[in-house]
């Protein structure tokens, strides 16, 4: 019988703030700057969830970054530390039929390298 990998993830009690301009600009790529203000302005807003790691990366469609990224690797070292992560800011695009991850990438490469299964703390609204 093996032994379940128990990695315990702390997180911040909301999104930091510097979060939201980040979303914003990766997220001004995809989308008009009027719909990117009101899906920040939403997301500032959202209750807070969680989904599992393995099923945000099901939804977004993205590859898993390899430990050599230099961004989750510092997350690694936070997760290690017991240090608080930020919540991930997602938002659902009915029209790709994906979730877009407007911030938190490297953060949820970083959990699911220790655990596919951990719930991620996390704010989602829609596109539309």
């Amino acid at each position: 019988m093996t032994k379940a990998k128990e990695t315990l993830v702390h997180w911040l009690s909301d999104v930091e703030e510097h979060d939201y301009p980040a979303a914003a600009s990766y997220l001004t790529l995809i989308y008009e700057a009027d719909r990117v203000a009101d899906i920040v302005t939403r997301l500032k807003h959202a209750a807070l969830i969680e989904f599992k790691a393995k099923d945000i990366f099901r939804a977004s469609q993205l590859s898993l970054l390899g430990v050599s990224n230099s961004h989750v690797e510092k997350d690694k070292k936070k997760i290690n530390k017991g240090k608080g992560l930020s919540p991930l800011l997602l938002v659902r695009d009915p029209r790709s039929a994906k979730v877009v991850i407007a911030d938190g990438y490297h953060r949820l490469c970083a959990i699911y390298g220790y655990d596919e299964d951990a719930l991620i703390l996390c704010k989602i609204v829609s596109a539309v």
